[in-house]
């Protein structure tokens, strides 16, 4: 079956025509082209930005011209992850999806349901001639995945509402009022190359679950980099460990799925074997987790130079060193996670080393000491660390009339009680409400299992009930 044909059509049918253009961060030329195109042709005021921003402005339906103006927003960019043996080229080649019982999925890459979903709401209701609605001004950003860049070069001014949907998070059941901010950490070092005084072996690390670094953090699920850190860290104090090559995760903001690196030692028969009795341990640490991990260790040929014995000692003691997961729970919400860290990308070529991180928290206090404490372990290594891309959290507002409104409308629809709750995960409120600190805000959108992963996967039963829910919503907004 054609995901087209899903219903409700109207959504399934433009995030399908969303996903056959290529949206990698930073790389959204091609997809604010389709959605200037998009409110173009549809006659609606459309207007980019000097980031690239798209702004589409849609008037009043009949009846509701004294209603509040809403700004509806997503954001256009989503992360490009793969499995290691899938061939598909993010650039050039739009998502292949397939539909598997009650879900949509993408053959092998993430599905960028994550905010493509979101993206499809606002342009089915931009093109809708029956849908009740306030004014809309439609907001399309760019970047959120990699440095919110799009939402932190909005200029002030720009939006005339005066209650913002943001159509991001990823439980059909909850209203987000809050989020987490975060901050880019990256260790930098360059070291003398040397020749390997010793055996090659190579470790591969594969088969994790990965998944966003922020939503997914508190399930504890295996950190590719992390386990490389414990597996060379055993081999450190008798096999002078010559690090050669480290090629291990990937974005900031998603949990490492794989891990590898080649690395010289004084003998690599008993360092293969000292390594695969902590493997049988780590395969049993995790089996509830990560029942598909796999961990190799095998003799292997490299013909280029490495880091010294020192330098190498560096390295791992401070990637076994550094804070993963959870930092802090919130002593105010439960079941919140406050603060944390992902140890995202370690990459070591040519005797340049580079590990990144992203640090969130929803206190900035707390953001912060975990962003220090990270420097403190990577400068008594020896390396280089900034802070970058530092970004609010959302504080949350939960009387205000929009979310008692929504919580009104749930419990007539659904029966049900929703719940309301803030997120450990960055969302673009907190930096878009710094410029319009009057301006009520909620977050809300389907059910997602799996975002910035290949596992991604989008309910098609809840994307109804997400529909209706959103239609209702513009429906009630409120009079000015």
């Amino acid at each position: 079956m054609d995901i087209t044909q899903l219903e409700p059509r109207a959504l399934w049918k433009n995030f399908a025509a969303l996903n056959a253009v290529p949206r990698a961060s930073k790389k959204e030329e091609k997809i604010i082209a389709f959605i200037k195109a998009f409110g173009e042709g549809l006659g609606l005021e459309t207007t980019v930005d000097k980031v690239g921003n798209v702004l589409i402005k849609k008037p009043a339906s009949a009846g509701m011209e004294y209603r509040k103006t809403v700004v509806l927003q997503s954001h256009l960019d989503m992360v490009h992850q793969k499995n290691a043996d899938v061939a598909f080229d993010f650039e050039s080649m739009g998502i292949e999806m397939e539909i598997d019982g009650d879900w949509v999925k993408a053959k092998g890459t993430t599905l960028g349901a994550d905010n493509g979903l979101g993206v499809a709401a606002m342009m089915s209701v931009l093109e809708s001639t029956d849908i009740a609605h306030p004014a809309l001004e439609a907001l399309f950003t760019i970047d959120e995945e990699t440095g919110m860049t799009g939402a932190m070069g909005l200029e002030p001014g720009t939006l005339t509402g005066e209650i913002m949907l943001n159509l991001d998070t990823e439980e059909d059941d909850e209203i987000d009022i809050g989020c987490a901010g975060g901050v880019d950490v990256t260790a930098t070092g360059n070291f003398p190359l040397v020749e390997p005084s010793g055996m090659v072996v190579r470790l591969e690390i594969k088969g994790l679950k990965g998944g966003h670094s922020g939503m997914d953090i508190i399930k504890g699920l295996g950190n590719a980099n992390v386990l490389l850190g414990r597996l060379l860290y055993q081999g450190l104090e008798d096999q002078n460990i010559e690090l050669l090559h480290i090629d291990a995760g990937g974005l900031r903001n998603a949990i490492p799925r794989e891990a590898r690196a080649v690395v010289s030692v004084r003998n690599a028969q008993q360092f293969i074997e000292n390594l695969t009795a902590l493997k049988s341990e780590l395969l049993q640490e995790y089996e509830s987790l990560e029942p598909d991990m796999e961990i190799h260790i095998e003799n292997y040929t490299w013909e280029e130079k490495g880091i010294s014995v020192e330098d190498s000692r560096k390295v791992v003691l401070a990637l076994n060193a550094a804070h993963n997961g959870v930092y802090r729970m919130s002593p105010d919400v439960k079941d919140l996670v406050e603060t944390s860290n992902n140890i995202a990308r370690v990459e070591l070529k040519d005797g340049s080393l580079k590990i990144l991180c992203l640090a969130r928290s929803s206190v900035e206090s707390t953001k912060t000491a975990v962003a220090q404490q990270l420097q403190s372990v990577f400068t008594l290594a020896g390396l280089d660390t900034t802070l970058s891309g530092s970004y609010p959290g959302w504080k949350p507002r939960p009387g205000s009339e929009i979310v008692q409104i929504m919580e009104s409308i749930y419990q007539r629809k659904f029966n049900a009680t929703p719940a309301v709750v803030a997120c450990h995960a960055g969302l673009e409120c907190g930096i878009i409400g710094a410029n319009y600190p009057d301006m009520e805000m909620v977050s809300f959108g389907p059910t997602i299992r799996g975002a910035h992963s290949p596992d991604e996967r989008a309910s098609i039963s809840s994307a109804q009930k997400f529909w209706e829910f959103f239609k209702e919503i513009l429906a009630e907004i409120p009079s000015r």
